[in-house]
C-alpha cells in the first residue's frame, strides 16, 4: 500500500490561484494517496474564504488558518508540524511558480531511498533578470556553505527524518534549515513558469534580508562557536 503523500502550500495573496493549485496536485498525484494543506498567513485578500470553500468540498483538503503573518517559512513549518502520518512530504508555493506537476519527479527520486530531500532544481525565465541573478547568487552562497544543490528552492520533497530535523531546529528557511541538518540531497530540473497573477509579496528589501539571515543562521547552525 503506498504512503500517504502530504504537501503544503503558504498562502498569502493567492487567491486567483488556489483552484488551480488543487487541480494541479489533483492531477499529479492521482494514483497515490495524497493531502493538501493550505496554510493561509494572515493573508488580506479572500484566500482563507477560497481554501475554506475548497477543502469543503474536497476531503483531501484541508486549511490552517494562521491569526497573524508570520512568512513563508514560519507558515511551511505550521503545516508540516500538522501533517503527521505521511509517508513523505512535499512543500510548494501557492502562485503557480512551483509546477505541480513536477512533484511526482521529486518523489519518485525521493523514493530511490538515498537521499532524504529531493529539491527541483530552479529553470526557466521565471523572474526579472535582477531577481534572477540575486537568486542565483544566494543559493550559489548557500551550496558553497552547506553542499547543498546550487539550484535548490523552496520546492522539496523530504523524508519522515528531514521533517523531523526541521521541525526541530525552526531555521529561518527551508534550504538552510536541510543544509545545515547535514541531509543527504539531490535536485531534479523543473522550469518555474512566471506568475500568472498578481505580484510577489517579497520586496527586494525583504528579500535581501531574508538572504542574510539565512546564509548566517546556516552557517552557525553547521559551525556553532
Amino acid at each position: 500500500m503506498l504512503s500517504r503523500v502530504a504537501v503544503v502550500t503558504p498562502v498569502y495573496g493567492n487567491a486567483p490561484t488556489l483552484a488551480d493549485v488543487a487541480g494541479g496536485i489533483a492531477a499529479a498525484l492521482h494514483d497515490r494517496p495524497w493531502t493538501l494543506r493550505f496554510v493561509v498567513d494572515a493573508s488580506p485578500d479572500d484566500s482563507l474564504v477560497v481554501a475554506t470553500a475548497l477543502a469543503a468540498a474536497d476531503a483531501h483538503l484541508s486549511v490552517t488558518a494562521l491569526a497573524r503573518n508570520v512568512g513563508q517559512n514560519r507558515a511551511l513549518l505550521a503545516g508540516l508540524a500538522a501533517e503527521e502520518d505521511a509517508g513523505a512530504w512535499v512543500c510548494l508555493d501557492a502562485d503557480l511558480q512551483d509546477p505541480p506537476e513536477a512533484v511526482p519527479l521529486l518523489l519518485d527520486r525521493l523514493a530511490e531511498g538515498d537521499v532524504g530531500a529531493v529539491f527541483a532544481g530552479r529553470r526557466g525565465a521565471y523572474e526579472g533578470p535582477a531577481r534572477r541573478l540575486t537568486g542565483t547568487v544566494h543559493r550559489a552562497a548557500m551550496a558553497r556553505l552547506t553542499g547543498l544543490p546550487a539550484d535548490a528552492g523552496a520546492f522539496v520533497a523530504m523524508d519522515g527524518a528531514t521533517r523531523r530535523a526541521l521541525l526541530a531546529m525552526s531555521p529561518p528557511g527551508m534550504v538552510a534549515g536541510i543544509g545545515a541538518a547535514g541531509v543527504r540531497c539531490a535536485s531534479v530540473p523543473v522550469v518555474r513558469a512566471a506568475r500568472p497573477s498578481g505580484r510577489s509579496a517579497w520586496t527586494a528589501t525583504a528579500r535581501l534580508r531574508q538572504s542574510a539571515q539565512s546564509l548566517v543562521w546556516a552557517w552557525r547552525a553547521r559551525d556553532p562557536v
